[in-house]
């Protein structure tokens, strides 16, 4: 499809003046021993007074304050250009620990002295997002619960506390406001090109750490508080995230990307140099780096999909303060907000492809928050792995060649893209609920699945211990098994059922496994089936736990029998649960299928009037009791094996009687 290609910027006009113009507007040559006084110390009042405030409310008055502070951050950048490594290192170093993220700084100093406006802007970033982690460090000395977002932690009393108001307002003058620079903001969503950030304001964002630092340490020595660091977020499960092999991505793999972020419509050109540098760090091992440039490209260039496919080409560029910025999130709604349908996803033409990754790798509650992580400052940049960052490279690559123009049909067919696209065309969602839900089935079944292989004692032994009953009542609880998995049939696939022995396990897994390879749609999942879904995934859980219990129980009591270290009454209770295991491993597999089942059709849910779906989710809930209780009664403290059978009769008859009444959501298919 044909993109704009005349877009010279993403910035509209006020936010365009307002970072690259209004602190120009003054030409005054400031001193800075104004505010730097000769043992090194930032004199924040000389800087405070540049800060206006509005006669109405005694607000910030952002447009004045950022004229006033313009030349205040030209004599700092001139300043640092002044000094040698060696003796900014003397002078700052030691203000910048508290940020502990030192080295970081002492690399901004190094990208301002050659001014290469990617570098800068690059550095901004990074320094935005480790200043933002060191100020959430700060507000959890005297507050709780640290704010998410970067302008209500600015904002907040517990950092006026530590700074002074007067500091925190300089501050949100550069970030954190929608009404100031916002450096921070038009950087990390993509709508400022490297040219239009000022090298000066991130020598002055440079300069304000070290002097939050001086002021830190001074509360500190007054109030005996010590500054904790959160530990980083790390991730986990990298084997989860390797969508596209690392193998593809070789150095012909790199070449052919380079060439294509030139050719491709989906990179605006005054983005290029990010997307050049982005490439460059990939290569230099610098993955941080690559995926912090990276990402902010992506969502302008989706942003550009979305407001050509959604013919609001305005929404392209920053937002007014006023207003709201277009966004990864809104760019992967379903509705605009006007309440039309959103028609990003069938541009895409396989939604799978771009919105299911962007959802699981950027928002998924359990899927890793790349930008989220990194844009907070929670990662440890030097740590990062190469394996987040193979996958955002691979799947920029194939956003670039899906918007390629026709004559580049040569790079799709090439030899090292075709397998990144293969790849891409067959995502599907892995950190979705409904994915995750499906992992947790298979992973519960596995487990029941080792039982047969728990060593026991021999039958007779069982028969021969006087006042243990219960045989005759665990048969008729596997038989009522039976008799709701028959009933349950005409849902299921034919090759994993046999009516000789319903609840076979071997069967059971197969039957799993089939279920669980279906494609249920991710995208766009309301209210009400996000909602039995948390159901669902607890019932699960609490499965798996019985599972775990009763494996771990039947181990430890297996091998203190054959050691003759039980009691009479432990020997009792550990042949009530080898009983028990009669009809909890069928119960445990028909809870595995019912899930399975209603997974599979989770989206008829919308499909209940009110009434039905109040009676079906109070249904679930009664299960997911159960579970509970089995859970309880299965510890290791409890041990009560008795009462899980009068517990789970009651449960089937509960089961028994909803599919009598028809109020399962695979009833609703026929």
């Amino acid at each position: 499809m044909a993109l704009l290609h005349s877009v010279t910027t993403c910035l509209s006009l006020p936010v365009h003046y307002v970072i690259c113009e209004l602190g120009f507007e003054k030409k005054d040559i400031y001193d800075i021993n104004n505010i730097l006084s000769e043992n090194g110390e930032v004199c924040w009042e000389a800087i405070t007074e540049h800060v206006c405030y509005l006669e109405s409310d005694q607000t910030v008055d952002y447009i004045k304050s950022i004229r006033s502070l313009g030349p205040v951050c030209e004599s700092v950048n001139l300043h640092f250009k002044s000094l040698t490594k060696e003796q900014f290192v003397i002078q700052y170093a030691l203000w910048f620990h508290w940020t502990n993220c030192t080295e970081l700084f002492l690399e901004v100093f190094d990208v301002l002295q050659y001014t290469q406006t990617t570098e800068v802007a690059l550095g901004l970033m990074k320094l935005t997002s480790c200043l933002e982690r060191a100020l959430g460090d700060v507000y959890l000395l005297i507050g709780k619960d640290c704010p998410f977002l970067l302008r209500d932690l600015l904002a907040s009393e517990q950092l006026a506390v530590v700074f002074g108001q007067a500091v925190m307002n300089v501050l949100r003058v550069f970030i954190g406001s929608p009404y100031g620079l916002n450096l921070r903001n038009v950087l990390w969503h993509g709508f400022a090109s490297p040219q239009e950030i000022p090298a000066k304001y991130c020598a002055m964002l440079l300069f304000l750490t070290a002097g939050l630092g001086q002021l830190l340490q001074t509360y500190l020595l007054q109030t005996k508080y010590t500054l904790v660091h959160r530990p980083y977020v790390i991730f986990v499960s990298l084997e989860e995230l390797d969508v596209f092999p690392g193998k593809y991505l070789n150095h012909e793999t790199l070449s052919i990307a380079e060439e294509l972020v030139k050719l491709s419509s989906f990179v605006l050109k005054t983005m290029l140099p990010f997307w050049m540098a982005a490439l460059t760090a990939f290569k230099q091992s610098r993955y941080a780096d690559c995926v912090i440039l990276l990402l902010p490209q992506l969502e302008v260039g989706l942003r550009l999909l979305f407001t050509t496919t959604n013919k609001c080409p305005n929404r392209l560029l920053t937002a007014e303060s006023s207003a709201f910025y277009t966004t990864f999130d809104e760019m992967l709604a379903k509705h605009l907000d006007n309440e039309e349908i959103n028609q990003l996803p069938a541009v895409l033409e396989e939604p799978a492809m771009a919105s299911e990754f962007l959802w699981d790798f950027l928002n998924h509650q359990e899927g890793p928050r790349i930008r989220d992580h990194l844009s907070h400052g929670e990662i440890n940049l030097k740590a990062f792995p190469r394996e987040v960052a193979n996958q955002i490279v691979a799947f920029a690559i194939t956003l670039l060649c899906r918007f390629s123009d026709e004559d580049m049909l040569a790079f799709k067919e090439h030899v090292v893209i075709k397998p990144l696209m293969n790849c891409a065309s067959c995502y599907r969602s892995r950190f979705h609920p409904i994915s995750r839900l499906k992992k947790q089935v298979l992973k519960c079944m596995k487990s029941i699945h080792l039982w047969p292989e728990l060593p026991t004692v021999p039958e007779e032994h069982v028969q021969a211990i006087k006042g243990l009953e219960g045989n005759a009542e665990a048969s008729t609880l596997i038989l009522m098994i039976s008799e709701i998995i028959s009933q349950l049939q005409q849902y299921m696939p034919q090759n994993c059922y046999t009516s000789v022995d319903p609840i076979n396990s071997v069967l059971t897994e197969r039957l799993l496994v089939e279920l669980c390879d279906t494609h249920i749609c991710t995208l766009y999942s309301p209210r009400p089936v996000l909602e039995i879904l948390a159901v669902l995934r607890k019932i699960s859980a609490q499965c798996h736990q019985v599972s775990e219990r009763v494996i771990a129980s039947a181990e430890l009591r297996y091998k203190q029998w054959m050691n003759k270290t039980l009691r009479s009454r432990q020997r009792h209770n550990y042949l009530r649960m080898l009983n028990s295991i009669k009809f909890l491993s069928p119960v445990l597999r028909l809870i595995l299928v019912l899930i399975t089942l209603e997974l599979v059709n989770i989206h008829l849910v919308c499909k209940k009037n009110p009434f039905d779906y109040q009676q079906y989710i109070k249904f679930l809930k009664s299960v997911l009791q159960y579970t509970e209780n089995l859970v309880t009664y299965a510890s290791p403290d409890k041990n009560k094996w008795d009462e899980t059978m009068e517990l789970t009769n009651k449960a089937l008859i509960k089961i028994r009687k909803i599919s009598d009444r028809k109020l399962m959501l695979m009833q609703l298919t026929t």
